[in-house]
């Protein structure tokens, strides 16, 4: 089994932020929306919502759970209730 597949079998999440320009993630699941202002994705470590402007996929491979995103990030949060009811999220698609 390659390094990349344990990692994701383990359910490691890693994210790295170049300035507030490029955010590249591992351990990604599923994106479950995106456009220019938000992204939501799912993790290994549960849901997350990443917020700027500008916000561009540069590079998605679900199969090794690597996502890279080009833009102007605000901020990230972590929700496990993101898709349930009364989570954001569920509110945002509702």
């Amino acid at each position: 089994m390659a390094s990349e597949e344990k990692a994701r079998a383990a359910g490691v999440h890693t994210l790295s932020l170049d300035g507030q320009g490029k955010l590249r993630l591992t351990g990604v699941v599923d994106v479950t929306s995106f456009d220019e202002t938000l992204v939501a994705l799912e993790t290994t470590k549960g849901m997350l919502a990443v917020r700027g402007e500008g916000l561009h996929v540069e590079r998605l491979c679900l199969e090794n759970g690597e996502l890279t995103l080009i833009g102007e990030v605000r901020a990230m949060e972590y929700d496990d209730n993101m898709l349930t009811r009364g989570g954001w999220l569920a509110r945002f698609f509702g």
